[in-house]
């Protein structure tokens, strides 16, 4: 298979990966349409913009939904936004776009590139003998957004052009009558219009800015003598006049539109550099202008975030048989989780802003090889969200730090996974005696699932490891069967009323429990507590015990209601069989290996639909039966978690079966989850819809609708997946100082390499398998030298080190 394929040459609509997969072209005609958004998300750690292929956008500063800079339509159909840029021919009038919109195109418009990449999207045009390229990328460090236009003139004429940049201001949360609140000025030295929102209490101070490198000759703060009333994006009343009305000021409808003009002799260019921003106050915001708004700056700033990219992105780079698994695991996978799970927390379909305690603190650990500080910083962040009862808020937003309180079973437990799973991959230790504060907030009342609300710091902080103590400690309960009660809804908060009055269970949390007590345990050894690390393992002892009695038959049931009717068991009617209990029964370790083997049959015979490529989360979906598992039934059946393909889950049946040894059917698992194999013709195209090269959070298992993918971009499953093609499949696992190689491959890659850099050093390991075996390693060197490969020794000097591994029958 080959997708790198030149897209120009590709049919119209289709894209292709270029570069070895560094980005992602898509190529229109005339007035085709995208295919569908397919956006880019583009971020540094506090500021941010999704950018979809159409040209629209929204922009954000700290927090993608309680700090919106520009409005999120939410609308992937119309797919329009609050941004844009014109370009007018002032002597003929016409006016179109430097992207395939706002303003419509007609089948003379010319062909269109937009080429997505890590960091940057760039729109190239030619259209009325001008010939447009647009990058369009944020700072690696400043709260900036910046386009760089760069316009040539390939008539034969002299060109007079209008170029205008605008956006409408909303500066806070999406409530309805806030951008009314916006005071706009215009500041002539800056070239630039600032805008404040007094009523946005949580970013208080900050300014706003629209900036051009040029000066503008007319401006205006007024959306509507812009748009036009009752005028769209798509045909602004503003291009129809000579200049801009020049009116700035409060209670009007905030808007921000620059016009530049620019004279051009045939062949001559010209570009404009234009920002979007936020500054901490007026002299912020003015400094931060002065640092970018000039071509040679653009070009310095663009630089530094491909390198930085390139830098982080190519820890790790793989060389197998099959490219799409490379490109997914070179790229994209590790961008997409850090560029929007992490720092955006913001999709095209949901700009959230909001940590969730378990959702992030998976999120990075995809980063502890490329950027283990990062982990390392959020699991302190997330630990300083716990009450001091044990329990956790199950979302938060920056910076006040409201959020929501609930009976949410599994949420506190994944700070101890993540942590132990940290100390395994860095052995830094030290973390463990970080100090974190403790929440306290009035319980929840009774009855009540959940509650928003801003708590208080309690006054008493603790170490990493007494937040994990406790965790431990709130988690552990037990309900009639012995296994762990689901509350409101475990890891599914979809099955939020099958224990809804105290008395339902979890199996699913019965394994992760075991293996997050497993884990732990040996930490408390190794801090001197002895005493605690004995409860743990008898703890799990007891526990692997009931979880073998949830045994159905053929697979183990996926819990029990209030009322002790099993879930996910032969005896239902819906919901017979739930993937993530049998995922885990593999994972965990915590039942017999040869029933864990049945469970894991079963997910193949009744859960893989390998003609339509999904990996189901249950089957049947609930749909007529007199169940109430929570508002999971509320969606409609085989879409989403109602037995679709849940894509977090689907990976964690990956990761089993690589557990398993099977190196084909894991290969093909991978292989069936990536999304350009669901995109590699224009039929398929059509069917997937979302973005070929990132992750989707469902794909549709319903007809009409099933292959169709659903909530792009923002899903936990990236990092995920990242996890399972690095340490699963092909068994790259770090420990401390030492590291392993333990591939579980399948039988036709007969080789295939990993390139690691880390702090400063290079292994170019090489792996040959000649017997096509699926697991198995019969000898490994370093240097030449006899090595286990299970204990390869890290030399950190700052040389380059080969490492040989050969695969093969013992």
């Amino acid at each position: 298979m080959n997708v790198a394929v030149p897209p120009l040459t590709m049919p119209n609509g289709i894209g292709g990966f270029t570069d070895e997969g560094r980005s992602y072209a898509i190529v229109l005609d005339g007035d085709q349409d995208t295919p569908a958004p397919w956006a880019n998300v583009i971020a540094n750690p506090r500021f941010g913009t999704i950018l979809s292929a159409s040209g629209s956008g929204t922009t954000w500063s700290e927090n993608s939904r309680e700090n919106r800079l520009t409005p999120f339509a939410n609308d992937p159909v119309i797919d329009h936004g609050g941004e844009a840029l014109f370009v007018r021919d002032d002597d003929s009038g016409r006016a179109w776009s430097p992207t395939p919109g706002p303003v419509p195109r007609d089948a003379a418009s010319g062909r269109m590139l937009i080429r997505h990449e890590a960091g940057v999207s760039r729109f190239t045009r030619s259209y009325e003998g001008v010939h447009h390229q647009l990058d369009v990328f944020v700072d690696r460090d400043d709260p900036v957004r910046i386009s760089t236009l760069t316009i040539v003139n390939t008539s034969q004429a002299l060109r007079h052009l209008s170029v205008f940049a605008y956006n409408d201001w909303v500066i806070g949360p999406p409530r309805e009558r806030d951008p009314q609140h916006v005071i706009t000025e215009y500041d002539a030295s800056h070239h630039a219009v600032l805008a404040a929102n007094p009523f946005n209490t949580a970013f208080k101070g900050r300014v706003c800015f629209s900036a051009c490198s040029e000066r503008p000759i007319s401006a205006t703060g007024n959306r509507r003598s812009f748009v036009g009333r009752n005028g769209s994006m798509a045909a602004p009343a503003a291009l129809l006049e000579d200049s801009l009305t020049g009116e700035f000021g409060a209670g009007m409808d905030a808007g921000a539109a620059l016009q530049i003009r620019v004279a051009l002799r045939p062949g001559e260019s010209r570009q404009l550099v234009f920002l979007l921003g936020e500054g901490h106050s007026r002299a912020d915001a003015l400094a931060l202008i002065e640092r970018h708004a000039k071509s040679d700056l653009a070009a310095g700033s663009l630089a530094r975030v491909r390198e930085h990219w390139d830098g982080l992105l190519g820890t790790i780079q793989v060389k197998t048989p099959d490219d799409s698994f490379d490109i997914m695991m070179n790229r994209w996978l590790l961008y997409q989780s850090l560029s929007c799970r992490i720092w955006s927390r913001a999709g095209y379909y949901q700009p959230g802003g909001a940590f969730g305690f378990r959702d992030q603190l998976q999120d990075v650990m995809s980063m502890l090889y490329a950027a283990p500080g990062l982990a390392r910083d959020h699991i302190i962040k997330a630990a300083g969200r716990q009450f001091v009862e044990g329990d956790v808020q199950h979302w938060w937003h920056e910076p006040v730090g409201r959020g929501l309180r609930s009976r949410c079973s599994d949420d506190m437990l994944w700070l101890p996974f993540v942590v132990a799973e940290y100390l395994r991959v860095t052995a830094d230790y030290a973390l463990l005696d970080e100090q974190a504060p403790f929440l306290s907030q009035a319980p929840l009342p009774e009855g009540e699932a959940e509650m928003y609300d801003l708590p208080s710091l309690s006054g008493e902080s603790g170490t990493i490891f007494e937040h994990c103590r406790r965790a431990i400690d709130k988690g552990l309960t037990a309900g009639p069967h012995g296994l762990p009660l689901i509350g409101a809804g475990d890891w599914n908060d979809g099955m939020n009323r099958v224990g809804h009055e105290g008395r339902g269970e979890s199996t699913w949390l019965g394994f992760f429990i075991h293996s997050v007590l497993t884990d732990f345990a040996p930490i408390c050894t190794m801090r001197g507590d002895g005493t605690l690390a004995a409860r743990y393992r008898e703890v799990a002892r007891q526990m692997a015990s009931r979880l073998e009695q949830a045994w159905d038959g053929e697979w183990y049931r996926r819990g029990y209601y209030d009322d002790g009717r099993p879930l996910g068991s032969a005896q239902n009617d819906e919901c017979v069989i739930d993937s993530i209990s049998q995922s885990w029964a593999m994972l965990s370790g915590a039942v017999p290996r040869r029933f864990a083997e049945r469970a894991m049959d079963a997910v193949r015979a009744r859960l893989v639909d390998r003609q339509s490529k999904l990996l189901l989360l249950l089957t049947p979906a609930f749909d007529n039966s007199d169940q109430d598992p929570g508002y999971i039934k509320g969606y409609p059946p085989g879409i989403r978690e109602n037995g679709g393909q849940y894509t977090h889950a689907a990976v964690w049946a990956l990761m089993a079966v690589a557990k398993g040894g099977n190196g084909d059917e894991a290969a093909e698992l991978f292989h069936m989850l990536n999304p350009i194999n669901h995109t590699r013709t224009p039929e398929e195209v059509a069917k997937y819809r979302t973005e070929p090269y990132v992750l989707d959070g469902d794909v549709y298992a319903r007809q009409p609708h099933g292959g169709r993918g659903g909530w792009s971009w923002y899903t936990g499953s990236a990092g995920w997946l990242y996890r399972a093609g690095l340490e699963h499949i092909l068994g790259l696992r770090r420990r401390g100082d030492h590291f392993k190689v333990e591939p579980c491959v399948p039988s036709s890659w007969t080789t295939f390499s990993i390139t690691w850099r880390h702090a400063g050093t290079t292994y170019e390991i090489e792996i040959a398998n000649p017997d096509r075996v699926w697991t198995g390693v019969i000898d490994a060197e370093l240097d030449g030298v006899s090595v286990d490969h299970r204990s390869i020794p890290m030399a950190n000097d700052q040389r380059t080190h080969v490492v040989r591994i050969r695969m093969g029958r013992k």
